[in-house]
């Protein structure tokens, strides 16, 4: 998964055009750029991970607006084709990446794994009654208080994920703090006692997005996530931890395993 913040010396979008877009041919101008583009993509001419041009550079490449540019990528965004980051510009979606999910599943390592760099960001803390589905999850009493913890995750600084995890109180009362400052939730587990712990279970699912998630993980309106609830243990098989976490459809490809190496 690159970055790709320049544009590569080859034809396609890149190369200037003789003349303008031809229109009166019944097609949509903003279609015509649109299948140009993916066609590029298709071919390879522009790789996964690659930046676009800036939607000024488009308009004169197509000799159109602005608007119809934007069209065109945002039609291009919304089949997963193309991500907008803000503030970054427009790239062509990676690969999905391969995410193992198994009795040892570690964000990081699945991450670096695939030879990407992990990320994280905190994304706030707070105490909460649990609801009648993290209580029988955690094991604790229906309206007991638990810590809800929400971040998001990055390979090579593309949000993969975000979500919420679910932990008894007092017992992780410390979690926030070293969660915070290591961005990983091994050793804020450790800093409250628990040396290990396993994937008890795991349920996938698959659904749109909110508009929270969307913003968060950079997706068009509209677009899937696939949904992880899982539940982990310490070592004497009590439950520690419910993590509700959203994954990018288009970037991840979530992999069941039973090894208990991972």
């Amino acid at each position: 998964m690159t970055t790709g913040n320049e544009a590569p010396a080859f034809g396609g979008i890149f190369e200037p055009p003789a003349s303008p877009l031809v229109r009166g041919e019944g097609v949509a101008a903003w279609r015509r750029i649109a299948d140009e583009i993916e066609a590029d993509i298709a071919t390879q001419r522009l790789a996964p991970g690659t930046q676009l041009p800036t939607e000024a550079q488009l308009s004169a490449r197509f000799g159109v607006n602005r608007h119809t540019v934007r069209r065109a990528l945002a039609a291009l965004a919304e089949r997963g084709l193309l991500r907008a980051n803000q503030g970054r510009g427009t790239f062509v979606e990676n690969r999905p990446l391969s995410y193992p999910i198994g009795p040892r599943t570690r964000f990081s390592e699945n991450i670096l794994r695939e030879h990407l760099e992990p990320g994280g960001e905190f994304l706030g803390a707070e105490e909460i009654p649990a609801t009648p589905l993290v209580a029988r999850a955690l094991s604790v009493a229906a309206a007991s208080p638990v810590l809800a913890v929400r971040s998001r995750r990055f390979a090579d600084a593309t949000p993969v994920s975000c979500g919420v995890m679910y932990m008894p109180l007092p017992r992780f009362a410390a979690f926030v703090d070293t969660y915070r400052s290591h961005l990983a939730v091994t050793p804020a587990l450790a800093a409250c006692g628990v040396a290990d712990y396993r994937r008890l279970e795991t349920r996938i699912s698959a659904r749109t997005a909110t508009g929270e998630e969307a913003a968060h993980l950079n997706l068009a309106p509209g677009r899937l996530v696939i949904t992880a609830t899982g539940v982990d243990v310490c070592v004497d098989g009590v439950p520690i931890l419910l993590a509700q976490t959203a994954f990018a459809a288009d970037r991840v490809e979530l992999v069941v395993s039973s090894d208990d190496q991972r």
